[in-house]
């Protein structure tokens, strides 16, 4: 706005020195000093808001000319049009500076046929080449403008999607982390919770078998530990050349059944001779998380004396994993009723999921859709409960 206001100032000073050198020449007949300067002003004021308030400065100033032309005050009236032209075609667009154009053509006509000066042609002439030179510095000025606009709205556009890919990054990873924390933590910490009071009732009558639940819950908060620094291992590593403990995978399916078994729950595990044959790693490992959830909560749900099933088998391109318990006994009921999503066993009353607000089936859900797979939990035919997943893979390699 300061240079516009200085193009305005500049076209004020020269039109006033062309009055007082006018009125210096008594040849020349002049209007009052009272009519030229308010006039002046009010020719060369919209200049000042051209960019701001384009198309009100551009016709203000055209209405204004008007008088200040008929009166051959100066040139600024020449000159402000011109800059108008320019000014209308760069900051509004073509189809604008077409109508302002021809604004101007029909108001210079109409003064060139109301009052013809003696040379009106070499002035027809002039404000053609003026008009004509104006209207391709505005194209080309235009042009520049739009192609620097253009570049601004895709830098801004690619700023923003990058932005939610940054998002939707750091949302997969924390879900990540969050569904392999919760699968460590839930499983350890169930299975020691079931031992701790095994040991507590055992520790007087049969101290043999206090000591054995000591054992395991030793040796299953060891190995809680390593999988929870391997997981920090991985947050803080900044390349993949550092040695890591390796993940858990379909492999230790039988360790994890043992673990079960020895806190309570007879598991009966088959896997088909080829079922592990060739898996990729993610799909192992989301195999052996499910098979960890599902015993999990049956260990802590299914109640006192049920037992469990694992099949693990291979179809194709697909491996199918079915854990089903029959639900002997009642688990003490963690969350209110109206958050249950199924019954279990007879309808007398509800199976709840493992912690309040179902993260171990969302977990289970999310490593399921994570390969383009499938997820059915709830009651078994016969009674129990089931948890059924597919996960292709082929989509997986």
């Amino acid at each position: 706005m300061a240079g516009d206001s200085f193009i305005a100032v500049v076209l004020l000073l020269t039109d006033l020195l062309f009055y007082v050198a006018a009125v210096e020449t008594p040849e020349v007949p002049m209007p009052p000093w009272y009519v030229v300067v308010p006039l002046d002003i009010a020719m060369v004021t919209p200049l000042v808001f051209r960019r701001k308030a384009t198309l009100w400065s551009a016709y203000a100033l055209l209405l204004v000319s008007i008088p200040h032309g008929a009166l051959e005050l100066g040139a600024a009236s020449a000159f402000g049009v011109m800059i108008s032209i320019y000014s209308v075609l760069v900051y509004v667009g073509r189809k604008q500076g077409l109508l302002f154009l021809l604004a101007t053509l029909i108001t210079s006509s109409v003064q060139l046929w109301v009052d013809p000066p003696e040379d009106v042609w070499v002035l027809a002439i002039i404000g053609v080449f003026s008009t004509a030179l104006c209207w391709t510095l505005g194209e080309f000025a235009g042009a520049r403008r739009a192609y620097h606009e253009e570049v601004e709205a895709r830098l801004h556009l690619l700023e923003t999607e990058r932005d939610q890919a940054t998002r939707i990054a750091v949302g997969e990873e924390r879900g990540r982390i969050a569904r392999e924390l919760h699968d460590v933590v839930a499983h350890a910490v169930s299975v020691m919770v079931v031992q701790a009071d095994g040991a507590s009732y055992a520790v007087d009558g049969n101290p043999e078998m206090a000591k054995r639940a000591l054992q395991t819950i030793s040796e299953t908060g060891r190995g809680a530990l390593a999988e929870l620094r391997r997981l920090l291992d991985v947050l803080r590593s900044d390349g993949d050349d550092e040695p890591r403990v390796p993940q858990p995978d379909a492999s230790a399916l039988t360790d994890l059944a043992d673990r079960i078994r020895q806190a309570g729950v007879p598991v009966t595990l088959a896997i088909g001779s080829d079922a592990l044959d060739g898996l990729p790693a993610g799909v192992s490992l989301g195999v052996y998380r499910i098979v960890q959830e599902s015993l999990t909560n049956t260990l802590k749900h299914a109640g006192h004396g049920a037992q469990a099933e694992v099949l693990v088998r291979r179809e194709k391109d697909v491996i199918d994993v079915r854990v089903t318990d029959d639900g002997a006994g009642r688990a003490k009921q963690l969350v209110p009723a109206a958050t249950k999503t199924a019954s279990h066993g007879a309808p007398s009353g509800p199976r709840k999921l493992s912690v309040p607000g179902g993260n171990g089936l969302i977990g289970m859900r999310e490593r399921a859709n994570v390969f383009g797979g499938t997820l059915e939990v709830g009651p078994a035919p016969g009674g129990g409960w089931q948890v059924h997943a597919r996960l292709p893979v082929r989509l997986a390699t």
